[in-house]
């Protein structure tokens, strides 16, 4: 049992919120919402071997059952009869919550706890980008939600170079140039494609990030990429998208999807960064509310005109 802190809040929060279709078919009510936070251990249970009452932890919001053939050869990530934190079982927007013991992660201390509250997505970022394998090349990044935001900082911190991020809202244009961009592209406004070609004299970058789920961004990463370069998708799309397959036989090109963190490869490497700064985060949350702010803050996420939003949940 965890006394929660700080509780972050996830586009996934946002649909159950607006309790769209994908909400509907998946939630069962009633259920307590929320998946990323940080908090203080409380109490354990008889079995719990490695974690002890005043721990300061977050969690994986994966939850594998431990059995199947993908989480007994290493990629729990992907388990058959995974559960989500706040999706198929009891959250934590509350003052305390129960998570299994498996999926708790020890935060180090210098680790600011609103900031650990937010580490969760940051492995989402950290995943997209190593899959591409960034350090020394080019990479345009598609969308620049905080998410995105966080992955700017990833691919610099692992060598990549330029980091050209295309993105249509003003206020994460700002947020992408706050957070390290060498170029900033609004294909609302210029011919994103030419641009990209001409910052990279004409090949086209090397690797693609897509963080947007939208099918424009999709085919300009797609469109902008060199022979033989890697697109990471985390994105996810509201619908089928059509998709010239040929465009990736004929480029050579490697697509891979990516969904949550390796359990638990990438929650070493993020709070490695964080730890030693190569990661900022005060760059990504851009507002800490009181709980009861909940309201304030799931308006600031309809609106896009946020990073992160943290809630205090308690001291």
């Amino acid at each position: 049992m965890v006394r929660v802190q700080y509780a972050s809040i996830c586009g996934t929060d946002l649909h159950i919120y607006q309790w769209n279709r994908w909400a509907q078919n998946r939630i069962k009510l009633p259920q307590v919402a929320g998946h990323e936070f940080s908090g203080v251990v409380v109490a354990t249970g008889k079995n719990v071997q490695r974690i002890r009452e005043g721990d300061f932890v977050s969690a994986e919001t994966h939850i594998p059952c431990k059995i199947c053939p993908q989480c007994r050869t290493g990629k729990m990530h992907i388990c058959r009869n995974m559960e989500i934190l706040g999706v198929d079982r009891d959250g934590i927007f509350a003052p305390y919550a129960v998570v299994p013991e498996i999926v708790l992660w020890k935060n180090d201390p210098s680790i600011a706890p609103q900031f650990a509250s937010v580490q969760e997505p940051l492995g989402n970022a950290v995943f997209t980008v190593k899959e591409a394998d960034v350090a020394g090349k080019s990479v345009l990044i598609t969308g620049a939600g905080p998410i995105g935001a966080m992955a700017i900082q990833v691919a610099r911190a692992m060598g990549a170079g330029p980091i050209i991020v295309s993105e249509i809202k003003p206020f994460r244009l700002e947020l992408a140039q706050k957070n390290g961009a060498d170029f900033v592209i609004d294909p609302a406004q210029q011919d994103a494609l030419a641009r990209i070609l001409e910052i990279t004299d004409g090949n086209g970058v090397e690797a693609v990030l897509e963080m947007s789920g939208n099918q424009k961004a999709m085919q300009l990463g797609l469109d902008a990429l060199t022979p033989g370069g890697t697109v990471s998708i985390l994105g996810v799309f509201d619908d089928r998208i059509p998709f010239d397959i040929n465009q990736a036989v004929f480029k050579n090109l490697t697509l891979k999807g990516i969904t949550g963190r390796k359990m638990f490869e990438t929650w070493f490497t993020l709070s490695s960064l964080l730890k030693y700064g190569r990661v900022s985060l005060d760059k990504i949350v851009t507002h800490v509310l009181p709980f009861e702010s909940w309201q304030q803050g799931f308006d600031l996420m309809e609106e896009g005109k946020c990073g992160k939003v943290v809630l205090q949940v308690s001291n």
